[in-house]
């Protein structure tokens, strides 16, 4: 199963009733580029989330301190009309996912655009 899928998957008990995933996507509280100066202190650090955007809302969502794909709880509920990206870099550094910054790797930031794209810039 690919990832994308198990993030939609281990996410469903969060979801109101008929409420419609967008996109998923990982991301993780410390920059990747720390776990090759110290890959302790990354372990110690570091905190997954899988961010999921639905038909009316963005939750970023607390994960595994060892793994990214299970879905445990809900860390921050922003409106749908957040805006993330654009995402640039090997490690993008958003702000607009809550008060602490999330990392989004490289190999999520189609799926960053692909939420943004649907936003409607009419909504307030």
């Amino acid at each position: 199963m690919a990832i994308r899928d198990q993030f939609r998957a281990n996410a469903q008990h969060l979801l109101q009733p008929d409420e419609q995933v967008q996109q998923v996507f990982g991301a993780q509280t410390m920059t990747g580029w720390l776990s090759a100066l110290s890959p302790l202190l990354m372990l110690i650090l570091n905190g997954y989330r899988v961010v999921v955007v639905t038909d009316r809302r963005i939750l970023v969502c607390t994960s595994g301190r060892f793994r990214q794909t299970p879905v445990k709880g809900i860390a921050a509920e922003l409106p749908r009309n957040t805006l993330i990206g654009p995402a640039h870099g090997l490690w993008y550094k958003t702000e607009a996912l809550g008060p602490k910054a999330l990392y989004v790797h490289k190999r999520f930031h189609k799926d960053v655009a692909a939420a943004d794209a649907l936003v409607d810039p009419t909504a307030g």
